[in-house]
């Protein structure tokens, strides 16, 4: 479905554009929290990998992991609405759980909009679970659903 895709760590040149598909898909309606500054500091942390997806050279698609001991949070993904359902999502999300478990990491979870049905249905699609409703998550007017991924079971079991 993908003809001419690149995955890579952004740029800080990238961080600008970022940060505007944060605000214009992400965070709507809520206030704009992921500035160009904000990116940018992610960009530039040891324990935060940023990756953008490259469609025929242009952005089609971004997504923030942060690292912890044996855990990672998938802080943001989005894809450009005319890129979507092409597997660029689905890449972003392999791409930085390969590097998750290269790193020693195995469970990785995020939050995603109560109300957002499609983010739900992907994540579910990719082996997550849905393990907690958060009511108020989103600046106290709004619910998150906690997804998790545990990585290290499910190689575990294909490796036995």
């Amino acid at each position: 479905m993908i003809s001419d895709l690149t995955i890579r760590l952004a740029l800080e040149t990238d961080a600008l554009r970022i940060a505007q598909m944060s605000r214009d898909q992400i965070e709507r309606g809520l206030g704009w929290s992921w500035t160009t500054q904000r990116v940018l500091r992610s960009i530039f942390d040891a324990e935060t990998n940023v990756v953008v997806a490259l469609e025929a050279g242009k952005l089609s698609g971004f997504a923030i992991m942060k690292y912890h001991d044996d855990e990672a949070h998938l802080l943001l993904l989005a894809v450009q609405p005319v890129a979507r359902r092409k597997g660029i999502g689905a890449a972003l999300v392999a791409w930085l759980e390969q590097a998750a478990l290269t790193a020693g990491v195995g469970q990785v979870w995020l939050e995603a909009r109560q109300g957002n049905v499609a983010a739900r249905a992907f994540y579910r699609r990719l082996g997550y679970r849905e393990i907690q409703v958060l009511p108020g998550y989103y600046q106290g007017r709004e619910a998150c659903v906690r997804i998790a991924r545990d990585l290290w079971l499910e190689h575990w079991e294909t490796d036995n």
